[in-house]
């Protein structure tokens, strides 16, 4: 079996069976490419079938320089999953990094903002350029309703229900959720649409999408990106921001202000509470009067 052909067969079952996003597919993909560049670079010929152990420990150590540990603990992650893919369609029997160990990282607490700071960033917004109503909107549904970056710039207009208060989100692995959404944030996106984006002609497959590029396109990621990295500077903030420390914001100060923690996990599209408990440990201040609150004791 050829590099190329396992790596097809592995992607079609990321997403038939395991239901992965085209990122998540991608990211996995990346890292079989780093294996792959590594034999070449070093001429080896093995494929995936014959690569063993000794061969992947090399490529990782020839890596361990310019990845941090987190990184190298992903790498790791995703050489392990294709590699017991192979397994599970018995072209292997053994995983060649069964026994390599991963680099131990501490629980990255996630990057946060104030409100504050929120408002700071929003303010930077030139509302009379042709796109600040845009900008605007994308900012305020990001903090809003807590948003990947992706589920952004996919939004619809057809999943917009705001008489129920609600929009539809279309998260990872094609996961529907409905998500909250305030008066204030409906009325901002509500303004771009009917004032702006009604005048654009999308190109044709972008006719429902809400968030268009001058050139009547979906936004990509990266584009949203440079405009949270460039509002930031101008609001002179001293901080890494992205639009994923939006959504983390967004968890946290809904948890300070007691927001249940399940409500929470719903809304963020997590399928596990434990991946939501880690804003437990961003501020642990506002545990004290809930129980002050709520315990028979007092």
């Amino acid at each position: 079996m050829k590099w190329k052909n396992a790596i097809t067969d592995y992607t079609l079952f990321l997403k038939i069976e395991r239901g992965l996003s085209q990122n998540s597919m991608e990211s996995y993909q990346r890292d079989i490419h780093k294996l792959m560049a590594f034999l070449e670079q070093h001429e080896i010929s093995l494929s995936p079938l014959t690569i063993d152990e000794l061969t992947v420990q090399q490529f990782i150590y020839s890596v361990s320089t310019e990845l941090n540990p987190r990184s190298q603990s992903r790498l790791i992650s995703g050489l392990r999953s294709f590699f017991n893919y192979l397994i599970f369609e018995d072209y292997r029997k053994t995983n060649p990094t069964d026994l390599i160990e991963t680099p131990k990282i501490g629980r990255k607490l996630p990057d946060t903002i104030s409100t504050e700071e929120i408002d700071l960033i929003i303010a930077q917004i030139d509302l009379s350029h042709p796109q600040g109503e845009r900008n605007r909107a994308m900012l305020e549904t990001l903090y809003s309703c807590g948003l990947r970056v992706t589920e952004l710039i996919t939004l619809q207009l057809s999943d917009l229900f705001f008489e129920e208060g609600f929009i539809r989100v279309i998260g990872k692995g094609d996961k529907q959720r409905f998500v909250p959404i305030n008066s204030n944030t409906q009325k901002i996106i509500s303004n771009y649409i009917n004032l702006l984006r009604v005048h654009q002609k999308p190109q044709k497959g972008f006719e429902d999408t809400i968030f268009l590029n001058r050139r009547g396109k979906q936004l990509t990621r990266n584009m949203v990106f440079m405009i949270i990295r460039d509002l930031a500077k101008e609001a002179e903030i001293d901080k890494k921001i992205s639009p994923h420390t939006f959504r983390h914001s967004f968890a946290t100060h809904l948890l300070e202000n007691g927001a249940d923690l399940r409500a929470i996990q719903q809304m963020l599209g997590h399928e596990s509470i434990t991946t939501t408990e880690i804003y437990m440990h961003v501020d642990r201040s506002f545990l004290k009067d809930v129980m002050e609150k709520y315990h028979p004791r007092k």
